[in-house]
């Protein structure tokens, strides 16, 4: 089963940078899509993408939590939300987002709504 992208990611990039079968793909978030996907007729399961992200936002599709329990300081970046981001890719580039709300130490959300996501980006 292939890895998503939830909405743990911040766009750092570095995920994409080390794909070996290059299946990693930014999003628009002028057109809604505010992460970065991966293409499940591509990917091959290799897991590189996992350790280069700092956010910790990929997961194998089956293992994607439902109750996934915030530590302190996460941000998640999805449609809706508002609060501000900037920071500096993993290639040097500036990311700016409008898309992203803090999360409460302990809070607890459902991260599977990127397997829909990821699934509708590729349709």
């Amino acid at each position: 089963m292939t890895h998503v992208i939830t909405s743990l990611c911040l766009r750092d990039n570095g995920c994409s940078s080390v794909c070996p079968v290059e299946c990693i793909n930014p999003g628009n978030p002028a057109e809604g899509w505010f992460t970065y996907y991966i293409d499940p007729s591509t990917c091959i399961d290799c897991g590189a993408c996992v350790p280069e992200c700092p956010f910790h936002a990929i997961y194998p599709a089956d293992e994607t939590p439902k109750a996934y329990k915030a530590q302190s300081g996460e941000l998640i970046n999805a449609a809706g939300l508002t609060g501000h981001y900037e920071a500096t890719s993993h290639n040097g580039e500036a990311v700016r987002l409008d898309s992203t709300r803090a999360l409460a130490a302990g809070e607890e959300i459902d991260l599977t709504p990127a397997i829909v996501l990821n699934e509708k980006f590729y349709k």
